[in-house]
């Protein structure tokens, strides 16, 4: 039977999703408990690795066993011996052919900074603290030339393999907290390190040192040295996996009207 399992983390003690040699990470927690369940290695496959850091409100991974438990009883069964910063939410069967990171139809994510004169320690892992003055209107004016398909070479890490970098942008907004900002992006899909890279080059245009007219001429350049920085990791959260285009189209229904 494959399964299908809705989960969250919080992503600061961990050297990000995918498993790795040495360090802590969401993935080899999550298998250490299913193979010791299995008492043979069972592979986790993930809609979407998320790096060091980095959290995740909604994450979904599947993978495949026979062993005769319930479907009902799975999520109880996980997070029984799940760590303090892992929760399982949900699991379901899904048919055999089901792959999560291909059948899926669109991620969003959220970026966090706070603004303050001094460091506020709660916030650590959680939010970047952001200590200049930001102009929204330029913001908010150089976040839309992003909506749409476009290379995004220019926006993603140098160490990127994928040699397609075209994605789809459906919304980018800035929301005004009441200590700073999100920045909400969907998309059908990101590279390595985009998101951050967009937060680092938006919040340079919000300081002025960067001219928002100018965005799409950095786009169309597709050179990843025009806009070296990257923003911190600590204030990304993947927020939500489209399973289907339905959801996907609610959602952004949903996002215009609430504008």
């Amino acid at each position: 039977m494959r399964y299908l399992v809705r989960i969250s983390y919080n992503g600061a003690g961990f050297n990000g999703f995918q498993y790795q040699m040495e360090g802590r990470t969401v993935q080899g927690e999550i298998e250490k408990i299913i193979n010791r369940m299995h008492k043979t290695p069972i592979r986790i496959h993930p809609a979407g690795r998320t790096d060091s850091g980095v959290h995740a409100i909604e994450q979904y991974f599947h993978f495949d066993s026979e062993l005769n438990i319930p479907v009902s009883k799975w999520q109880h069964a996980l997070n029984s011996a799940m760590p303090g910063d892992i929760a399982v939410h949900e699991v379901t069967t899904i048919s055999s052919d089901y792959h999560i990171r291909h059948h899926s139809k669109g991620k969003v994510y959220r970026y966090r900074i706070y603004q303050s004169s001094v460091r506020d320690p709660f916030e650590k892992g959680l939010r970047v603290h952001y200590t200049y003055d930001l102009d929204e209107a330029k913001m908010r004016n150089a976040m839309q030339f992003f909506v749409g398909v476009h290379d995004f070479t220019s926006f993603t890490s140098a160490k990127s393999p994928i040699e397609n970098k075209v994605r789809q942008i459906y919304r980018f907004d800035l929301i005004r907290t009441e200590k700073g900002y999100d920045f909400l992006i969907v998309g059908s899909g990101f590279l390595y390190n985009m998101v951050r890279i967009l937060v680092a080059y938006v919040l340079e245009v919000g300081q002025g040192r960067w001219d928002g007219a100018r965005t799409p001429e950095v786009i169309a350049a597709k050179d990843r040295t025009m806009v070296p920085k990257t923003a911190p990791a600590e204030g990304l959260y993947l927020e939500r996996v489209f399973l289907t285009e339905k959801e996907r189209e609610a959602a952004l229904e949903k996002l215009k009207r609430n504008r």
